[in-house]
């Protein structure tokens, strides 16, 4: 249920709503408020404590005087006291979010500073970690003698941005202190080392809003802000800090929409002679369909400007596009969405670093999936094992050409598809990506630092690296994702390309084999158990199905599969017996994995989001009640080659990067 629903529910509705523990229940607790719910009634259901509902009640009552009363000076500064943002006032105002502010900069209502007292009150705290409230005095001073940045924070973790961008961020401090600048960090996750009161000179834990950014930046004045480092959310806010007159440090702001541009950016493409996917720039569903028919079906649709593939969906018809569009548009697009024709090859990955003339390239990275799963739910391995010379060469060069013609300073990541030997772009973004931390691990190559320097003016020369595609380690490194798809009640755990993956662990190891099956131990896959599976894919994988049976077999496995698929093996010479589907009589598909006593489900779902299907059922079953299940043939093929080499692997050897 979207947000925006509550409001259209019953008194008797919601009090079954208030039932369902999930991100949207303080959204319902508040129109359960507005509809004169009591706050025992509301405890009674929820077991929040009273104090709680009553803070929100207090922002309930708010919400209603803005909507109702004149905006006087007073209600203005007793909604910002409560923290209301301006944006909020002036929709519930029928205002500008410009009039607010002028209000209240010509009422002096602004945000004050004060220090966080990390002593406790037993000693004077000196900390310069700073939050705002409106009202008293301001601790926080100006400070000059040296250069200043601002270094953007990644906000909240979450799916699609996590801690990879808070290791940028802070490796970004660390280096332009070292510069010998003054560092000011803007971040609001408390979880995070970016937050820890000794990374920067000043730490302000405030939202990573245009708002909240310009009153720091009209009481500190930086010199330059950076916001490649921040993952998407830091990046969002690059037009508000040109606005607030705060040059950004790096790539320039119209490089970064070229980009994301789909028509500036095919331009770039057609200039620097590189390939993609056909596609065009939309707005609504009937220009959707008529791009996806114009390209024809499959196609892939997404929101520009987002991160972790949010909204990101492969569409096979009309009615999908429609369906798709529908979702995207819950969320208020300021920014096109594009539909681009979807190809079936290897996804290669590439962070580089470029100070405007050279790059420097630390590695290459392969997926095991084919396009069409999001790079983070991905099995990653360095140095890429099955692409040949040739088309490293090229994906070199590409990512030089684009590089230049983006007038990057600092990072760019860029996905590509290789077929054959043609290589073709999926997404350029000139920003730091989740990557960076494990090609800098992997390969020793201080990337981050290294795109600080070059923000800050020096050459990929100068630093002492030689340009262009660096020679391949000694060893291979697999990034392994890793799911929490039984703590998310509900969720399609099937992948694609929208980001599903919440951590990921790495395997390393001399030989391939060793570091695939310490990858998956990381990811917690410790197999065989009972040496019983089940087989249940669409007819276009049966082929493969066939041949990753037969490998589990010789393994030992005894095999389960649905009517079709079993039929498939058994044809093919792969003993498999058959299994009913749900809905027929017992024993079934569900009676078997509830028996616990299945180690491994391969299930490649059919397109369709019907979540009353089998295949879904069948999929949530399996990892609620503990067993590991694939939804990708690229995925079952690496576990099964995991497999058969783990006598190999009895004694797992260790390998020290740093030594390498």
């Amino acid at each position: 249920m979207c947000i925006r629903d509550s409001s259209a529910l019953s008194v008797e509705e919601l009090l079954e709503r208030l039932k369902i523990v999930d991100d949207q229940r303080i959204y319902v607790i508040a129109e359960a408020i507005r509809k004169g719910i009591s706050y025992e009634q509301i405890h009674d259901i929820t077991k929040i404590d009273l104090w709680f509902i009553d803070k929100i009640a207090i922002l309930t009552e708010m919400e209603h005087a803005l909507e109702t009363q004149p905006l006087t000076v007073e209600l203005l500064k007793e909604a910002k006291r409560i923290e209301f943002p301006d944006n909020v006032i002036a929709r519930l105002t029928g205002k500008t979010e410009q009039e607010i502010k002028k209000m209240r900069y010509d009422n002096g209502i602004k945000a004050v500073y004060k220090m966080v007292d990390t002593c406790a009150a037993e000693f004077a705290a000196s900390t310069p970690y700073y939050y705002s409230v409106f009202g008293g005095e301001c601790e926080a001073k100006e400070t000059t003698g040296r250069k200043k940045v601002l270094v953007l924070g990644s906000g909240p973790i979450r799916i699609g941005q996590g801690i990879e961008f808070d290791y940028c961020s802070v490796h970004a401090t660390w280096a332009f202190s070292k510069a010998g600048y003054e560092t000011i960090i803007i971040n609001n996750n408390p979880e995070t080392v970016s937050t820890d009161f000794d990374i920067a000179d000043k730490l302000y834990f405030e939202p990573l809003t245009p708002e909240d950014v310009e009153s720091i930046v009209n009481i500190e004045h930086p010199d330059g802000a950076v916001v490649q480092f921040g993952g998407q959310t830091a990046i969002k806010l690059t037009e508000s800090l040109m606005k607030m007159g705060v040059p950004i440090l790096g790539t320039k702001a119209e490089d970064v929409d070229a980009a994301e541009d789909r028509e500036l950016f095919d331009k770039i493409l057609e200039e620097t002679e590189i390939p993609r996917a056909a596609g065009g720039t939309v707005y609504t569903a009937e220009e959707a369909k008529a791009v996806a028919n114009r390209l024809g079906y499959p196609v892939l649709v997404r929101p520009s400007y987002v991160l972790g593939g949010q909204g990101m969906q492969i569409a096979i018809s009309d009615e999908e596009i429609e369906e798709f569009m529908e979702i995207i548009n819950r969320i208020a697009q300021d920014h096109p969405i594009l539909v681009d024709k979807y190809l079936q090859g290897k996804e290669i990955e590439v962070d580089a670093v470029c100070d405007g003339t050279d790059i420097l390239i630390p590695g290459i990275m392969e997926h095991i999936e084919r396009t069409g799963i999001h790079s983070g739910d991905s099995i990653s391995v360095y140095p890429a094992p099955t692409i040949d010379k040739v088309v490293k060469e090229k994906i070199a060069e590409y990512t030089r050409r684009l590089a230049k013609a983006l007038h990057v300073k600092g990072l760019i990541n860029i996905q590509f598809i290789a077929i054959g030997e043609e290589v073709y772009v999926i997404e350029v973004n000139p920003r730091s990506s989740r990557t960076v931390p494990y090609i800098s691990k992997v390969t020793g190559i201080p990337i981050v630092d290294l795109a600080t320097e070059v923000i800050i003016g020096k050459t990929i020369r100068e630093l002492g690296y030689e340009p262009g595609l660096q020679p391949e380690a000694e060893y291979f490194a697999i990034k392994m994702p890793v799911f929490s798809f039984e703590k998310i009640r509900g969720a399609e755990i099937s992948l694609g390309p929208e980001m599903k993956s919440t951590g990921e662990c790495l395997g390393i190891a001399k030989t391939f084999n060793e570091a695939l099956y310490k990858a998956f131990l990381g990811a917690g896959v410790e197999l065989p158990k009972y040496k019983n599976m089940i087989i249940t894919v669409k007819d276009a994988d049966k082929g493969e199905a066939i041949e990753v049976g037969r490998r589990f077999e010789k393994l030992g496995y005894t095999i389960y599969a649905t009517r079709s698929t079993a039929a498939a093996l058994n044809e093919a010479g792969v003993k498999a017996r058959k299994v009913n589907k749900i809905s027929q009589e017992s024993p079934t598909v569900m009676d078997l994995i509830l028996g616990h006593k299945i180690d491994l489900v391969i299930d490649t779902p059919t397109q369709g989001r019907d979540k009353t299907r089998d295949g879904f059922l069948i999929r949530r079953t399996a990892i609620e009640t503990g067993i590991y299940c694939i939804t990708a043939m690229d995925t079952a093929n690496a576990l099964v080659t995991s497999m058969e080499h783990m006598n190999d692997c009895k004694e797992l050897t260790l390998v020290d990067i740093a030594q390498l």
